[in-house]
């Protein structure tokens, strides 16, 4: 069962095997995960994450047990991509140090064309990661979308990008509709040979 807040990994290349860990910290999610065959020799491990809002020890104990899982079940030789929402604080928060034992923290977070790279909805803290492992990280390439290019990826805000034709059918108030608690996060990486 994956509780009442799914979260889950969409992929255009195949999904070879997919699944979920148990979050010790909550019973309405899990860490859904899937092996997608990617180009190239190794495959890609995408884990999709909802930590608890609770606290950052909470968090921390949720991201230990993530790294347990990947260190048991994901070959090393493998890429593996982290993402979702972290409901982190601040960029220096314990379970992020926990995941550096199999994934990079980058120096530069993504951000949105006035340099914000906050995610949640008042734009005032990071919730939102997008983070690779050692093999996948230096594989990083720009954002490119229309004419706008950004190194360390894109924070998306509908009521900041612009020209928003490069992203049709977006409008510009979509990003602050009701209910709407996070932007979207993009990094891009080039895998295969």
């Amino acid at each position: 069962d994956l509780g009442r807040i799914p979260n889950g990994v969409v992929s255009r290349y195949p999904i070879r095997d997919a699944g979920y860990w148990d979050d010790p910290q909550v019973s309405d999610r899990e860490l859904v995960w899937a092996r997608i065959d990617v180009p190239g020799d190794r495959d890609l491990w995408a884990v999709s994450v909802h930590l608890l809002t609770a606290n950052e020890g909470v968090r921390n104990t949720e991201a230990q047990a993530l790294v347990n899982y990947i260190k048991g079940q994901v070959p090393a030789r493998d890429y593996l991509a982290i993402a979702g929402d972290f409901n982190t604080d601040s960029r220096g928060e314990p379970c992020l140090d926990t995941l550096r034992q199999v994934i990079v923290v980058p120096t530069q977070a993504p951000e949105d064309q006035a340099k914000n790279g906050n995610t949640n909805a008042s734009r005032r803290k990071p919730y939102d990661w997008v983070l690779a492992d050692p093999d996948l990280d230096p594989r990083q390439v720009p954002v490119t979308i229309g004419g706008a290019t950004f190194p360390a990826g894109l924070v998306f805000d509908s009521r900041v990008y612009m020209p928003l034709g490069d992203v049709k059918p977006v409008l510009l108030g979509d990003s602050g509709a009701a209910n709407m608690q996070h932007m979207a996060v993009v990094r891009d990486f080039l895998v295969g040979d």
